[in-house]
């Protein structure tokens, strides 16, 4: 997740840096791992433990972003006095959970502010952004694990990294949370045992016929059209090919 969050870390504060707010990325057990601040601010997210090592679990902190985020595991907005402590009643916090490439909550992303002009309108617009950073790092999880696997991209209206993972025979082996909820997939339907066209709805059962009449076309399309050279790279004879073109309905040039 580290590997992954901190350019997209780096990036977000770059943004809201201006405006006084702070970026952190906590663990699931709401122990802040990065932080980003400016100079001039630092001394204030310090002094109410923003910062690195800093422990915002609702188990500790009572309400508060990065922990109810964590709790309720969906963005959320603490203003203010609608913290639990009363220490923290000068922070604003907006928060979005993280999760890995199991769908697993693993962190929050949380962008905090403690000055005086930070206004509810403020903190709504700054939701949306933590919330397509947190989407992103998702996304980045998901593609790292997955690497060297062809991934469709099914997002949702809104940006949800609605994710499938699909092995070398089109079977689905991995979907990011929203994909999972969007598509109604457990564990079990992701063990290789679904095509992505079955989840996706798309098209008709594949056949045999339909299989084997494209890798006849692929071979023939890298080997410009030359049945020898195809031939031999599928590893049968001219013959043969020549049988099992006209088997699938391919003709010859």
């Amino acid at each position: 997740m580290l590997e992954v969050a901190r350019p997209l870390l780096d990036q977000l504060f770059q943004i809201v840096a201006v405006t006084g707010c702070a970026v952190m990325l906590s663990d699931n057990e709401g122990v802040i791992l990065e932080a980003r601040s400016s100079a001039g601010d630092r001394e204030m997210f310090d002094k109410v433990g923003l910062t690195p090592g800093g422990v915002w679990s609702e188990s500790r902190e009572g309400t508060n972003g990065i922990g109810t985020c964590l709790v309720e595991g969906r963005p959320i907005t603490i203003h203010r006095d609608e913290h639990f402590a009363s220490r923290n009643i000068g922070i604003s916090c907006m928060d979005a959970p993280v999760r890995d490439a199991a769908g697993q909550l693993v962190g929050a992303l949380d962008i905090s502010n403690c000055r005086d002009d930070h206004t509810m309108a403020m903190g709504s617009l700054i939701q949306k952004i933590v919330q397509d950073a947190a989407r992103r790092i998702e996304s980045g999880i998901f593609r790292r694990y997955f690497e060297g696997h062809r991934i469709i991209d099914a997002n949702l209206p809104g940006g949800d990294s609605a994710l499938l993972a699909v092995d070398r025979d089109d079977l689905v082996i991995g979907a990011t949370h929203a994909a999972r909820h969007r598509f109604h997939l457990t564990d079990a339907c992701l063990t290789g045992c679904r095509s992505a066209a079955d989840i996706l709805g798309g098209g008709e059962a594949a056949s045999f016929r339909d299989s084997e009449r494209a890798v006849l076309r692929r071979a023939l399309a890298q080997a410009d059209g030359n049945a020898t050279r195809a031939a031999r790279a599928l590893g049968i004879g001219r013959a043969t090919l020549y049988r099992r073109m006209e088997k699938v309905g391919l003709t010859r040039d």
